[in-house]
């Protein structure tokens, strides 16, 4: 090894060092007394809502109508004409469908001669009647040919009776050609076409479902229905579980629940095999907006309204099987508090256990606090509107 080797490499810690001292000099303060600190991270604060709320039981239900028809023939023959619209609303006692009627308009026709026919023989008994009587009166007929007489009159009369049941009732199957609709509401599809033969009684033609007003029906677990009863023995809630009872329902579009209803109906048992007991409310369908099948999420009032504390879902950190908020605490920093929480409601969680009134929870920024005590920079925000802040910085 040459000299001026030697001196390279006795010259290359000192530089290292040197290159040390110049970043530990970087990172000093100002005045020289140690490394400079970040600041604290900017974090949304919002204040705990405190509200009177009602606790809601969430189920999951349908649309369904009041009422349904399967619409069927009362008589049989050739369906001749489809006088709807598929799909159309119609009122109760417009013409559905028209099965040919000139087998039936004949059978009417034959039955209102069998009764003319009836009648002359009425007329003809009672004439032969009258003319016994007085032949009996000089001894020129037996009685008992005056009561043969008689019993003809009263046979003819009964006669006259039954043509004119037999045609009221081919007067009712000649009406019977013409379907009519049983009920308002709105047609389906024609299931079947004209040129088919269609059965008195049985073939469909056409399902009608009314549309104003509906039921929305749902069913309850055995604890929820439990629950509910001890609160009527309590006299907190009515008697037979349903009267006076509010309801509240989304769409599958619909943002929380905007629909009010009120229960009308609770099944007298529970379904054994399920564990379940079918509820359903009735509601006004103006508008046609609830079109039965519809899926609906449907929240039941639990029970009388308290006071209670909500706070923002997004404010909540879960840890295993944990969940913890962070609080604004002295000098602005962010202190952890365990919570409980409740149902939801309006869009906030009701808080049962762990906060206090006044408290001012972190609801955006969280992440950025890594320990309990640490600061923080607050932004006071609405509770139900954690990314405030953040939305007008990116509107500019």
């Amino acid at each position: 090894m040459t000299f001026s080797n030697y001196r390279v490499l006795r010259a290359a810690p000192r530089v290292s060092i040197l290159a040390l001292a110049l970043v530990l000099a970087a990172c000093a303060g100002a005045d020289g007394s140690g490394p400079a600190q970040p600041p604290p991270p900017a974090v949304n604060v919002a204040a705990v809502v405190e509200q009177s709320v009602t606790a809601w039981d969430t189920f999951s239900g349908r649309i369904e109508a009041v009422d349904r028809v399967e619409v069927r023939p009362r008589v049989s023959g050739y369906l001749e004409r489809v006088a709807f619209a598929e799909g159309a609303e119609v009122r109760k006692g417009d013409v559905l469908f028209e099965i040919d009627a000139r087998e039936y308009r004949a059978a009417h026709e034959r039955a209102l001669a069998d009764v003319e026919r009836a009648r002359s023989r009425v007329a003809l008994a009672g004439s032969q009647l009258d003319r016994a009587q007085r032949l009996l009166q000089s001894n020129a007929i037996s009685r008992n040919d005056v009561d043969t007489r008689g019993a003809e009159a009263a046979q003819a009369k009964a006669d006259v009776r039954a043509a004119v049941a037999a045609a009221e009732q081919a007067r009712l199957d000649l009406g019977f050609t013409r379907v009519l609709a049983p009920i308002d509401g709105r047609v389906g599809r024609a299931l079947v076409t004209p040129g088919n033969l269609v059965t008195g009684g049985s073939s469909v033609l056409v399902t009608l479902v009314s549309l104003d007003p509906v039921y929305v029906t749902f069913e309850g677990d055995e604890q929820t229905f439990l629950r509910y009863q001890s609160q009527a023995r309590a006299g907190e809630r009515a008697i037979d579980g349903a009267a006076r009872t509010p309801v509240r329902f989304a769409l599958g579009d619909d943002e929380g629940f905007p629909h009010a209803a009120t229960l009308s109906f609770l099944d007298n048992e529970l379904d054994r095999s399920a564990g379940t007991i079918r509820a359903r409310a009735r509601v006004a369908n103006p508008e046609r907006r609830f079109t039965p099948g519809l899926y609906a999420r449907v929240q039941l009032a639990g029970g009388d309204p308290f006071a209670a504390l909500l706070i923002n879902e997004r404010a909540v950190i879960t840890d295993q099987d944990r969940r913890f908020v962070y609080v604004l605490g002295a000098d602005n920093t962010a202190q952890r508090r365990d919570v409980q929480l409740g149902t939801a409601v309006d869009g906030l969680r009701v808080v049962s256990h762990g906060l206090a009134s006044g408290d001012i929870v972190l609801v955006n920024g969280q992440q950025k606090v890594f320990m309990p005590g640490m600061a923080v920079a607050p932004t006071t925000v609405p509770m139900n509107e954690p990314d405030a802040v953040v939305a007008k910085v990116g509107a500019r």
